[in-house]
């Protein structure tokens, strides 16, 4: 269940495939997929050129990461790092958000603010449940998720942050370096958009904002750290 699952059928069908889909915990891709285990990955995946050493990409959104409170919290608006200093902020450690918000922390001591104190979940489900019931001040992570959780109206966004803040950055479609896959699925993916179906199934998920004109194969990445 999700776009992922559904767009990655429908990229299956343009290329003449059958589908099968296998779970993953997010540390575990790289290898699954360097080792054959897997012949893609859609993860929530950005492009980086790190990454781009070892894999290649098709992208299919815009990275976008979201920010959310509860839905009768006081927070109106995260604009910045100042509107995150003193809050409890729930995310994935070892992810771009966490990058960001140590960077964002970073800024506000040296301008005297109060430090974040960020709440590290490996489960979205339970970072949820932490700011439903006020553990948390916030949750930091992949827009898509949290906007197709917040349709219960129990939580609601306070912001969105390019997911290589201050750069913007994508996702796509991975497979291993030089496997020939890459060029197939990125033609698969614009077929997608030139039918309709790409901008369908984004707005059926709440994602329509994280729409890409064209998919590409392995373009510029976020820089190496």
């Amino acid at each position: 269940m999700g776009l992922d699952p559904n767009f990655a059928q429908l990229i299956a069908e343009s290329l003449g495939l059958k589908l099968k889909i296998l779970p993953i915990a997010w540390p575990d891709w790289p290898l699954g997929l360097t080792s054959g285990k897997y012949d893609a990955v859609m993860a929530n995946v950005t492009v980086t050129e790190e990454r781009k050493d070892k894999f290649d990409f098709s992208t299919y959104r815009d990275d976008k990461l979201g920010i959310y409170t509860r839905s009768d919290g006081p927070i109106l608006r995260v604009d910045g790092p100042q509107d995150v200093a003193g809050r409890r902020v729930a995310l994935t450690a070892g992810t771009n958000q966490s990058q960001i918000l140590d960077r964002w922390n970073a800024r506000n001591i040296a301008a005297g603010l109060k430090p974040v104190e960020p709440l590290y979940y490996d489960d979205p489900g339970v970072m949820r449940l932490a700011v439903l019931s006020g553990r948390a001040d916030l949750s930091f992570g992949p827009n898509f998720l949290a906007a197709y959780e917040a349709r219960d109206g129990r939580t609601r966004s306070v912001g969105t942050v390019a997911g290589g803040w201050p750069l913007t950055a994508f996702i796509a479609v991975t497979t291993r370096k030089a496997s020939g896959l890459a060029p197939a699925i990125t033609a698969a993916i614009n077929a997608q958009i030139d039918n309709g179906n790409y901008i369908k199934l984004l707005r059926r998920w709440n994602m329509a904002d994280e729409r890409i004109p064209r998919s590409a194969t392995n373009p510029a990445g976020l820089p190496r750290q």
